[in-house]
């Protein structure tokens, strides 16, 4: 993606540090955040300066990386396993976190270069997954067509190139009129912060719009297909994407929309046999209680938007069934969200 005249990455390392967009300053500050350690990059995770099923996991990646690069001492071992501890307690609904932390994991026990080797390339995967699911998704959208959003599954999510949002470029590069209906996506706003910046950003029409108002849209037959981002997938198809992507669903379903989701397969959680199994991350209720914003002069402030002394209760993500889901759209193809099409997937 480019940002005034500079391509970037979501997050990459440079010898032992990792860098990454901040994503809590967006849109009003474009700001390069800096992790000297693995315990840093585990903060940066957890206070979402990145955020994001393919960013996450690129950042965990590099935190594990970190931890085998900079342990010394007899107890290295014993410090590197706390790490990786750290690590995935950071945002436990994310299946990327995982799948990196793993796979750098095994190679650190061969080399820490080995460990750094292997992070730089899940980053890689990541945003080379992320441009295949917009070639195929690219396929699924019409000359003309209005989409909808929810939370961020951009560039900022992942790598680069993103998911939900990768076919929606694609097809504008293509030529094809395409306008985006940006849920909000409470109470962090991902959608009015950090889509709508993003879809700015490249010149793709759109409009913002309250998270309560997608049903009335699509009975109006002002949506022609949604298309969402996966922090979690299971063996089944049931998704875990972020709290109100099942409501989109449900009501897709009713009004014959078609609702189809984007991801990697390393988003794929085979051992999760349905949802059920998926864990749901609880954030903190400030996050409901509160909303940050620029006031006049420039200032990020935070203000109290709710009854004082009322409590909040503050899930991150929901599930929806795969019987609400066209599709899952991913870098080898786009597949049913059933647990035969799921299973030939990987075996292929």
């Amino acid at each position: 993606m480019t940002v005034g005249d500079q391509q970037y990455e979501t997050v990459w390392i440079e010898g032992n540090v990792v860098y990454m967009i901040q994503q809590n300053k967006l849109p009003f500050e474009f700001v390069i955040h800096k992790c000297h350690t693995y315990w840093d990059t585990c903060l940066a995770i957890t206070d979402m300066v990145v955020r994001g099923a393919g960013a996450i996991g690129a950042a965990a990646g590099y935190a594990m990386a970190q931890a085998f690069l900079t342990a010394k001492g007899k107890n290295r071992a014993v410090i590197i396993r706390e790490a990786r501890q750290d690590i995935e307690a950071t945002r436990p609904t994310a299946r990327n976190l995982f799948y990196a932390v793993e796979r750098v994991y095994q190679a650190g026990l061969r080399s820490a270069e080995d460990a750094l080797v292997e992070a730089k390339r899940i980053a890689r995967e990541d945003a080379m997954s992320s441009k295949k699911i917009g070639e195929y998704g690219a396929g699924l959208i019409e000359k003309k067509a209005n989409i909808m959003t929810h939370c961020n599954a951009g560039w900022l999510a992942f790598v680069d190139y993103g998911t939900a949002l990768a076919p929606i470029y694609l097809a504008r590069n293509q030529g094809k009129d395409v306008f985006v209906y940006v849920d909000e996506t409470r109470p962090r706003s991902q959608g009015g912060r950090l889509t709508a910046w993003e879809l700015y950003n490249e010149g793709v029409p759109h409009v913002i719009i309250p998270d309560n108002a997608s049903a009335s849209l699509m009975a109006a037959g002002k949506i022609d297909m949604v298309i969402v981002g996966a922090d979690r997938i299971a063996a089944n198809g049931d998704t875990a994407n972020k709290i109100g992507t099942l409501e989109k669903a449900i009501v897709a379903k009713a009004l014959g929309v078609p609702f189809y989701v984007a991801a990697p397969t390393a988003t794929f959680d085979l051992s999760c046999k349905t949802g059920k199994a998926i864990p749901i991350e609880f954030r903190h209720e400030d996050e409901v209680l509160y909303q940050t914003g620029y006031d006049k002069n420039g200032h990020l402030v935070k203000v109290r938007v709710n009854n004082p002394g009322s409590k909040a209760y503050n899930p991150a993500f929901d599930v929806t069934p795969s019987k609400y889901i066209t599709g899952i759209i991913t870098e080898k193809g786009i597949v049913k969200a059933h647990h035969a099409s799921i299973k030939k997937l990987f075996e292929e």
